[in-house]
C-alpha cells in the first residue's frame, strides 16, 4: 500500500501551466511545472505575461511559494 504513495505526483507536473498571482499588479507566469516541493513550485521555460504586451522570456527557473499563487491553469 505504501509503494503507490512514494511514486505519486501532481497531475499537472511536467505540463504547461499559467500561474496567476494574488497581486493584481504582478503579471501571470507561463511555464512548465517542473517540480513541486513542499510549498514551492518550480517552473522552467517561463515567460511573464502582461496585459496587452508580448510575453517576456525568463532565464533559468522560476521558484514560487504557493502563498502567492491565486490559481493555476493547466494548458492543453
Amino acid at each position: 500500500m505504501f509503494e503507490w504513495l512514494c511514486w505519486w505526483r501532481p497531475p499537472c507536473l511536467l505540463r504547461l501551466v499559467i500561474v496567476n498571482l494574488h497581486d493584481d499588479a504582478a503579471p501571470a507566469i507561463r511555464g512548465v511545472l517542473w517540480r513541486s516541493r513542499g510549498p514551492w513550485l518550480v517552473l522552467r521555460d517561463a515567460a511573464l505575461i502582461k496585459t496587452h504586451a508580448d510575453p517576456i522570456a525568463v532565464d533559468g527557473e522560476v521558484v514560487l511559494h504557493r502563498a502567492v499563487v491565486r490559481f493555476l491553469q493547466v494548458l492543453p
